[in-house]
């Protein structure tokens, strides 16, 4: 079998259209293909590879990882360096009250986790999500989550969730004494990247101060120096109760956490305990590879550039055809007339050596997410094929 049917046949599927880019190596920005064909990746692995593939020094401090341990215990059992390191580190970055960190396999866990922390802190069940949102698929996450088309076919799901519109803060009143948690993407992702207001989102503060609920926002695809910020929510001068993490934190490693304060985590340990356990949550490789993707962000200070490479991509890709382009950092949806256009514009691309990609929740635009190691001479190339494209299609 030639290795397309291997990934046909023995591979599970998750559409019946994979995008079926052969992958040799990746480097920087570029993927490669065993025939020596160059891609410039626009959506960085779906803003995973915020610093790159590959970095130099996310690899070395891989390697030197595997040259001391793999796993060795299951999650907070034994001191081992690398996870505390990191959670120094991200400590040291965020505000004080949210100063512990749980390090899990993956931003759906982290937001399941999230969900069983703030009903163990409130003692409350009912959950508020937003119409509209994604916090991933497995069922307490995709109960959460706003897309009732991915929704429907594995139901029942979790009870006692109610959904608002986001950004309209004239639905905060269905925030009550009842509500253990709201849950919301700092900006939204898959719904075509929706920028909240800086009121909004200090309102939705507020409410959930006055009624005693638990505010979590899920940067899962917009932390990371996504947006400009090494965290979205930092736009904004507003703090969540719980953060959750994941994507772009790894560096390319799967890595997931969920932080919050060290006494509400405390509320995990007893009545029961391991009120959260996992076996691969901390793994010290994929600790190692995540400080080193901080390190990495700070020290080749990667956000002064963001706004600028940003606002050159929305200026090079203005065009009649494209009815919104929103954006945030480079985070970016560009509105169409029709997802079949849609669909032409990111295979054309495909074709000539680019990628950019779909929303699930929104067919009628196209999504990137450059690394933001990205050059302005790369920019510049990808954004004339994407033109191109969108010319022809």
């Amino acid at each position: 079998m030639t290795s397309q049917e291997v990934f046909l046949k023995q591979l599970a599927p998750t559409s019946p259209y994979p995008f079926l880019i052969s992958v040799d190596r990746a480097e920087g920005v570029y993927l490669y293909s065993p025939d020596g064909k160059t891609y410039i990746d626009m959506i960085s692995g779906i803003a995973v590879s915020n610093v790159g593939h590959r970095h130099p020094k996310v690899v070395e401090a891989i390697k030197a990882q595997l040259d001391k341990h793999l796993h060795v215990m299951v999650y907070g059992e034994y001191i081992q360096s690398t996870p505390n390191q990191l959670a120094a580190k991200l400590a040291s970055l965020l505000p004080p009250q949210l100063n512990c960190s749980y390090f899990v396999n993956s931003g759906t866990e982290a937001n399941e986790a999230a969900l069983k922390l703030a009903k163990r802190v409130t003692g409350r069940t009912e959950i508020i999500s937003c119409k509209k949102s994604y916090h991933g698929s497995t069922h307490g996450s995709l109960s959460v989550s706003g897309n009732e088309v991915k929704k429907r076919a594995f139901r029942p799901l979790l009870p006692d969730v109610r959904f608002i519109h986001f950004n309209q803060e004239e639905d905060l009143v269905d925030i009550t004494e009842r509500t253990a948690c709201v849950i919301m993407e700092t900006v939204q992702g898959d719904a075509g990247v929706r920028v909240p207001t800086k009121k909004y989102l200090q309102a939705v503060r507020k409410r959930c101060n006055e009624v005693g609920a638990l505010l979590i926002f899920d940067e899962i695809q917009c932390g990371m120096g996504r947006t400009g910020k090494l965290f979205a929510f930092q736009h904004f001068e507003v703090v969540p109760d719980i953060l959750t993490i994941a994507k772009a934190f790894g560096g390319g490693l799967p890595i997931g956490a969920f932080i919050s304060s060290y006494e509400n985590m405390q509320q995990l340990t007893h009545n029961p305990m391991l009120g959260h356990i996992t076996t691969f949550g901390g793994n010290p490789v994929c600790c190692a590879s995540a400080l080193a993707t901080l390190q990495v962000i700070e020290e080749e200070k990667l956000l002064e550039h963001v706004e600028v490479k940003g606002k050159l991509i929305e200026d090079l890709l203005q065009h009649p055809k494209v009815k919104e382009i929103r954006r945030i950092g480079l985070m970016f949806a560009f509105d169409f007339d029709t997802d079949e256009r849609v669909n032409r514009i990111v295979q054309y691309a495909k074709e000539h050596g680019v990628i950019c990609y779909w929303f699930l929740s929104h067919p009628n635009s196209f999504r990137i997410a450059p690394p933001l190691t990205i050059t302005e001479e790369e920019i510049r190339k990808a954004c004339a094929v994407i033109k191109e494209a969108i010319e022809v299609s």
